[in-house]
């Protein structure tokens, strides 16, 4: 149905943490994780977006948007309910994310369904994800690099990392890391922390994200140890340009599930450096 659809013409308004069950009803709805958790960070540390079903019935379509500053914001979570999928109304509500976000760069992951609709809107792929998830074995050690259980002492030194490699202050997500998540892990040489990551609840699964580390063996060591203080199965997404990670990961029975396309829109590319950046913080593919 075209773009000039009744559907397609339904107000846009933001949404508060009051939608947080229509969003994850909405999740539900289409098939993924309901994730009550999850969207409980993203509707407060993020802008929500939302098109009430005509039908009073929740939700017909919600997205949200995670801003990093003028230099990015990052959208996540596009869905529209089964009933009203192909009628325009997620390329309306897309539309009006972009003309909301102005001058801002944007970047988003894209299921194979939602990418045709991101490359029409200007959006285009700079690399791959893949998602894994399994119990972890042991049957590969991790690099005997030092981990410990980060300290509120850590938080400083943490930020100034995140910085260096995310390329953007993500202040405002990474202070909620110790209370979000069940585990925060930093590693640590010579006195100078070289990475941090952590193990968030997500349903029945520890999320691993974000991980970030100076190097890969650092990245196994941090990975090993939030699975080690776990007893559900893992769940992260990982750059597929991490091929040693990966790999890595599949020999301890952490298997892929999914792939998904990492766009930008307005940037060659994401600030930062992909090298040291092994998991985001959260991953919402439409």
């Amino acid at each position: 149905m075209p773009i000039s659809s009744p559907l397609a013409q339904l107000p846009i308004r933001r949404l508060t943490s009051d939608d947080l069950l229509a969003c994850a009803d909405l999740s539900e709805n289409r098939g993924w994780y309901r994730e009550e958790y999850k969207w409980g960070l993203l509707l407060t540390a993020g802008t929500g977006y939302g098109i009430d079903d005509p039908s009073g019935n929740g939700l017909a379509a919600c997205s949200v948007v995670t801003s990093y500053g003028p230099g990015l914001a990052a959208i996540g979570m596009v869905l529209v309910a089964e009933r009203y999928a192909r009628q325009g109304v997620g390329r309306r509500l897309m539309q009006h994310v972009v003309e909301e976000a102005g001058d801002t760069p944007l970047t988003l992951y894209a299921t194979a369904n939602g990418q045709p609709l991101y490359e029409q809107l200007g959006f285009t792929e700079t690399t791959r994800a893949e998602m894994v998830r399994g119990h972890f074995t042991f049957s590969t050690p991790a690099p005997a690099v030092p981990v410990r259980p980060a300290t509120a002492d850590d938080l400083q030194a943490v930020l100034r990392l995140d910085h260096e490699i995310f390329g953007l202050d993500r202040t405002h997500m990474i202070t909620r890391l110790p209370a979000f998540a069940d585990h925060l892990r930093v590693a640590e040489e010579d006195g100078e922390i070289t990475g941090f990551a952590a193990a968030w609840p997500n349903m029945d699964t520890h999320v691993i994200g974000p991980l970030i580390a100076r190097d890969t063996p650092t990245a196994q060591a941090l990975f090993a140890s939030l699975a080690a203080v776990s007893d559900r199965p893992l769940r992260t997404d990982i750059d597929v340009r991490h091929t040693v990670l990966l790999r890595w990961a599949k020999e301890n029975g952490i298997d892929s599930i999914a792939t998904t396309s990492l766009m930008v829109r307005s940037l060659p590319d994401l600030p930062g450096d992909w090298r040291r950046r092994f998991a985001p913080l959260t991953v919402a593919a439409g």
